[in-house]
Parts: structure tokens; sequence; C-alpha cells
């Protein structure tokens, strides 16, 4: 089956609406020292879904084939997919996940320990044609109803401002990713391909994409699956993972 599908998936991508022979909703960006692959779609024209698991079997989807074989079985596939979120030891989401408007995982307003925990948090959302990133006390009190959610944290820029924590001169340079939406409602995610660190990550959301609210999905284990690209990372397992999909056509 899996073999199926990456003999198909080549002839397919020309059918999705955002999906080009090169990846045309991909860029590669430099920025402050870091090299990136930025992917952009309108919440408006893309289906933008959150997985985690299999809700038949219970199990986690943990890798981007898995979540291609599933999506397979429902006629669909993927056009794109990054990891999407930090993750217990089980896979399941720390903090809030919303998958079809069922809560599946509550939301965490307190502190603790790890970058999640390094206040503010955030939330990025989807709800039918719009998505949007908050800060975790922002999204409570908007009290939204979501179709997706996932929490990570830290956020990255807030209402225009980096989080006050980060550093221009900090040594901690990390694989990272994350996403944000700009101000004309464009959905932008982005993975460093070197380590950078957390100040210029978040610039390249605030400066270059024009994103006010951006959030950190996750470091080290950033990963992405690009059909176009013949780009499918796989050296980590996964929790929660954010998936461009489309219909395969009858």
């Amino acid at each position: 089956m899996k073999t199926l599908i990456g003999l198909l998936l080549p002839l397919l991508l020309p059918f999705s609406a955002e999906a080009g022979g090169q990846a045309d909703f991909c860029k590669t960006l430099e920025h402050a020292g870091g090299r990136y692959i930025v992917c952009s779609f309108d919440p408006a024209k893309s289906m933008i879904r959150i997985y985690d698991r299999d809700h038949v079997s219970g199990e986690g989807y943990r890798s981007f084939s898995n979540l291609s074989s599933a999506l397979w079985r429902q006629h669909m596939f993927s056009v794109f997919a990054m990891n999407g979120g930090m993750y217990h030891s089980d896979y399941s989401p720390v903090g809030l996940f919303v998958e079809n408007g069922v809560e599946r995982s509550p939301i965490i307003t307190g502190g603790g320990w790890g970058n999640f925990h390094l206040l503010p948090n955030g939330v990025f959302y989807l709800k039918g044609a719009m998505a949007g990133v908050l800060e975790t006390q922002a999204y409570v009190s908007a009290g939204l109803k979501p179709d997706f959610a996932t929490q990570s944290g830290p956020m990255l820029v807030i209402d225009g401002k980096l989080h006050p924590r980060f550093l221009p001169d900090s040594d901690s340079l990390k694989r990272r990713n994350g996403v944000g939406v700009s101000r004309d409602g464009m959905v932008h995610f982005a993975i460093s391909e070197n380590t950078v660190r957390f100040y210029d990550f978040a610039t390249l959301f605030r400066d270059v994409l024009d994103a006010p609210n951006a959030l950190y999905l996750d470091g080290t284990i950033s990963s992405v699956d690009i059909p176009a690209m013949k780009r499918r990372d796989s050296l980590f397992p996964m929790g929660p993972i954010i998936a461009v999909v489309d219909r395969v056509p009858d």
C-alpha cells in the first residue's frame, strides 16, 4: 500500500488547488544566518487539518507515512505536512488539541517546565475558512470554538512584538519549526534547515512573513513532508501533525 501511494502521489499532486510540480506553495529563504523552507497556504482555499491518531485503532500516527496511509483509506492525500506540537511519552498532545470540532485534550494555562511553558505560549487554530494564532489567555478570552486547534509554546510573535524572553545573542541553537498567520490571512509554515536561535526565528515571521502572531511548534525533531519536493523527514516520531490535504479525484 505504501509503495502504491508513493507511485501515485506525483500523479495526484497536480489536481490539488495549491500544489504545483515544484511545490509552488513553498520557497527557500535565508534570514539572519538561517536557511528556511517556508510553505504558505490560503485557509479559504486549502484543507488544513491537524491530526493525532487513528481513532479506530487508537494508535498515534507518529509518522508521515502512517498518516498518508490513513488518508489514502479515506480517498485523500497530503500535499504538505509538518509536526504540529509537543507531546507526552505516549505521543498524545500536550495542551489543547481539537480535531473536527471535538476537544480531545484540554488547554493548559499554568506554568511548568520546558519550551511549552516558556510563557506566553499559544494556540494555532482553524475555523471555517480562516486560521489564526493567539496567545493562550487571549484564546481563552475569545471563547472560540474551532474546527481544529493545537497548543504549543512559546509564542514567537505576540501582536507584532517578539517574545520577551528571546535574546538576540542567545547561544541556544536548534533546528526549529513554527506557524504564523500574516495580515492577509495566509498561513505560513516555516522550518529551519540549520540550527537557529529563537530570536532570529521569530524575526523571520515578524519582519519577512508579516505575521503579527506566530507560534513555535517544536525543535530538534522538526520535520516536514513535501511530496512535490520529494522530501519526507522520518528521523523522529511525532505527536500532532498539521497537514494540508486534498481529495483523490474520481
